[in-house]
């Protein structure tokens, strides 16, 4: 079920992993971002839009992370965009003998079944620095970042003031690093990403994370706050003090301790290996 969130933006968030697919709404047709996890829920998304007669005009996948590239023939055929270093990696994942079952192999079980990978990955890679979405509606500015994976990007859409944030800023996930693709200091590629954010804080009035609940504006800056604390916590060592960690996580969402652990055991080894402080 689409939700509005904002003038000509909705959204429609998936059951298993509260995905937020984006949807803002163009002269000809909208741009969809991050569509969602099963097949059901992006056909679903898609008999919505036909429904309200808003056929996609372009996509938009803010990272390369398996939920945030599928798709579904229902969609159409509509340019599906990243940034540069998005595409790249999905390319040369999709270059490799076996790519298909090696993806299938890394989908939560609940849903490996229900979730189409015939179109999975398929991007086109703007050209680097490009400022804004090629499409015919509202002016959609991309915030790209080093943060969580290889050409993240957030998306402003401007003249409502809503920040598409990807896999940053959640109330249900904390930050989770890009120490899978041999960056080479995930903690300050982290802390950029967060500044960056930080700087369009001022223009934002509706916040969508990838997972999680939206927020307004009384609550980006809390949000990108704790983030940096938890950062800086796992960065010195130290227990954070975060609430979607430990009993007060939210109900189903208790894993998300199993990252942290696993975050921070490998920054420990990181740190042994490099001889800093850790």
């Amino acid at each position: 079920m689409l939700r509005q969130v904002a003038e000509g933006v909705l959204t429609h968030q998936s059951e298993l992993l509260q995905n937020n697919a984006v949807v803002v709404r163009g002269r000809a047709g909208v741009l969809l971002v991050d569509p969602g996890i099963t097949g059901d829920e992006m056909a679903c998304l898609a008999n919505d839009l036909r429904e309200l007669g808003q056929p996609v005009a372009a996509g938009f996948s803010t990272h390369p992370d398996w939920d945030h590239v599928l798709w579904h023939a229902e969609l159409g055929e509509a340019p599906r965009y990243g940034t540069a270093r998005c595409a790249a990696f999905m390319r040369d994942l999709r270059s490799k003998p076996g790519w298909q079952a090696r993806a299938a192999e890394g989908l939560p079980p609940e849903i490996a079944e229900e979730t189409p990978l015939d179109l999975f990955g398929l991007i086109t890679g703007l050209p680097a620095e490009t400022a804004r979405i090629p499409w015919d509606g509202p002016d959609v500015r991309i915030i790209e970042h080093p943060a969580h994976a290889p050409g993240h990007a957030a998306l402003l859409v401007e003249e409502c003031g809503v920040l598409v944030a990807g896999d940053m800023l959640s109330d249900v996930l904390i930050p989770m690093l890009d120490d899978f693709y041999g960056t080479n200091d995930p903690i300050e590629d982290y802390l950029v990403g967060l500044r960056r954010l930080e700087g369009v804080a001022g223009d934002v009035d509706v916040l969508v994370p990838g997972h999680g609940s939206v927020c307004g504006a009384d609550q980006v800056r809390a949000r990108i706050d704790q983030d940096r604390a938890y950062v800086h916590a796992l960065r010195d060592g130290h227990a954070p003090d975060d609430p979607r960690l430990g009993p007060s996580a939210k109900p189903g969402w208790e894993w998300v301790s199993d990252i942290h652990e696993g975050q921070a055991q490998r920054l420990a080894r990181k740190s042994e290996r490099d001889g800093t402080p850790g």
